[in-house]
């Protein structure tokens, strides 16, 4: 990968099992030194494919590339129930939970405590920003950020940019299969219609955006996800949440993967300055 910082010499990827809200789940912590130094941050990543697949090992490269980038952040690539195994809510709860359990395990992440941020792609995207939501809602855990890489934020896939295929034939079956995708994934995720209107599964239709932790949101050009991330960052900013809107290159959707090797190409510099810019200040409570 060209462009980017390369990834450490030193780096270390230690897979371990973390506390779900209903049982252990799969998860692998990225750090570069030693591992007895404590990090300011914690970054938890939740990896796409659409709810219903997907695992840790997708993002691989790119939370190699982060942690790289910034000594100071220590990231965990976070597993969650898919909804083969069970629908909404569980892997919103595993989320929390998640969260829940880091704090009271500072000690095996190689973490001070300091800053929390959550961060996903595509339906872990999805995860991320509910996550915020629920930590508000809950009285904790207090989150620094969130980073929203191209996310599935609108169940009901009513935006532009998902309905309109491009001009391009071959780019137009490319956006259209996406789109099938995520239809599919949100099936299988909310098979109670009443659910896809739930701000937990859909956080773009959500009224109560106040008191949320800043975001970075990254779109992308000729991705069906686009406008959903795009109108979320700008009811963010309504709210007066701090949040950075950015559209990346075309990811090379036909490719697995794609999605994770645009952020790490196009945007990883960004979101790692981000993530070393927020403050960790705890957001007051809705």
């Amino acid at each position: 990968m060209q462009g980017i910082v390369p990834v450490a010499a030193d780096l270390v990827r230690r897979d371990m099992e973390v506390a779900g809200a209903a049982g252990p789940l799969p998860a692998r912590l990225y750090l570069a030194g030693a591992p007895a130094t404590k990090r300011d941050t914690l970054v938890v990543f939740f990896h796409g494919g659409g709810f219903v697949g997907g695992s840790i090992d997708e993002a691989d490269d790119f939370l190699a590339h982060l942690v790289s980038a910034d000594r100071a952040q220590v990231a965990l690539s976070a597993g969650y129930t898919l909804a083969s195994v069970k629908p909404f809510p569980a892997a919103v709860e595993d989320a929390h939970a998640l969260l829940l359990w880091a704090k009271k395990n500072k000690s095996k992440l190689s973490w001070n405590g300091k800053r929390l941020v959550v961060a996903g792609i595509e339906a872990g995207a999805n995860l991320a920003a509910v996550v915020s939501l629920m930590s508000r809602d809950r009285g904790g855990p207090p989150l620094a950020g969130q980073v929203l890489i191209m996310p599935m934020l609108d169940p009901a896939l009513s935006t532009c940019s998902m309905r309109e295929m491009p001009v391009c034939r071959d780019k137009a079956a490319i956006a259209d299969k996406v789109a099938d995708s995520c239809a599919a994934g949100y099936r299988g995720y909310l098979p109670n219609a009443a659910d896809r209107s739930h701000p937990y599964a859909s956080p773009l239709q959500s009224s109560r955006l106040k008191n949320l932790p800043p975001a970075l949101i990254l779109s992308a050009e000729d991705d069906p996800l686009r406008d959903e991330a795009e109108q979320y960052g700008a009811k963010l900013i309504k709210c007066g949440i701090t949040t950075t809107v950015k559209r990346l290159p075309p990811p090379p959707l036909e490719q697995p993967g794609g999605r994770n090797d645009c952020a790490c190409v196009f945007a990883l510099t960004e979101i790692a300055a981000f993530i070393r810019g927020v403050d960790g200040t705890e957001t007051p409570p809705a």
